[in-house]
């Protein structure tokens, strides 16, 4: 029998992740949208876990356990970002907020760690927030509370393993909301709010870089949750338009956690 190494796996893991990575994009969060990922069983991430520990939730008292939006008094925007698909697009988005000064929020599928596991780094490194947006982006609402469960903690476990952190917030896949169920699942993962949104790009939908940066500036103000996916070559298009017209509206475009702060 051949002994296989630690070595040997990671190299076929890695393999496997780059013909995913050129072979298809992900798609969005929207009920009817397609999976990205099978229902196999979640493997764990041979990479070793980072240093320092990245930042761990916070509760906000007197918000309530869903937030869609933070104060409407405050000059401040948070722009979120599902967690999945092409890496490229991804650090390309990453560098097009950086170079605008902002700082956007990162909701990663668990299986999407796998595959890249640099890119949790890269988003801390950036001064940007990350968090759990499930371990295979599946319809949490509609699991059993077992598997439901699962989606939640295994991808928790990822963030764990490559930062230190459970990450800052939860997204639940497939719906803007969770249900009651989720929300308690959450709560009992270590998340005291699950994080939706009040402006949704729908850039998932392949509208056209136009299109996008229309939907979020019509809808944007203050103190507004606004969700946007990466993977799309849309969302690439209508990003610096969207930082550009942000300030000069004068609104800063900062982390989820900065947001509510």
């Amino acid at each position: 029998m051949v002994r296989v190494t630690s070595t040997d796996r990671r190299t076929a893991l890695r393999t496997g992740a780059g013909l995913l990575a050129a072979g298809a994009l992900t798609a969005g969060c929207a009920t009817n949208g397609a999976v990205a990922h099978t229902a196999s069983s979640p493997r764990p991430s041979t990479d070793p876990p980072t240093a320092s520990a990245a930042p761990a939730p916070r509760g906000y008292p007197g918000q309530p356990a869903q937030l869609t939006h933070g104060p409407r008094t405050h000059p401040r925007v948070a722009l979120t970002f599902h967690g999945q698909g092409d890496p490229a697009i991804a650090r390309s988005l990453l560098t097009e907020a950086e170079k605008h000064g902002a700082h956007i929020t990162v909701l990663a599928v668990g299986t999407w760690l796998d595959d890249h596991p640099d890119l949790a780094r890269r988003i801390l490194d950036g001064g940007h927030d990350l968090g759990n947006h499930t371990q295979r982006h599946l319809a949490v609402n509609t699991m059993s509370e077992a598997d439901a469960r699962t989606e939640i903690t295994a991808c928790a476990d990822r963030l764990t393993h490559l930062t230190g952190s459970i990450g800052t917030w939860f997204r639940p896949s497939r719906a803007p909301l969770a249900s009651p169920l989720v929300v308690r699942l959450a709560r009992g993962a270590g998340y005291p709010h699950v994080l939706s949104y009040d402006v949704d790009s729908l850039d998932y939908t392949r509208p056209g870089g136009d299109a996008v940066t229309r939907k979020v500036l019509d809808e944007v103000r203050g103190g507004s949750v606004v969700s946007l996916h990466f993977g799309y070559p849309d969302t690439v298009a209508a990003l610096p338009v969207v930082l550009e017209e942000l300030a000069h509206r004068g609104l800063a475009a900062v982390t989820t956690t900065e947001l509510f702060s």
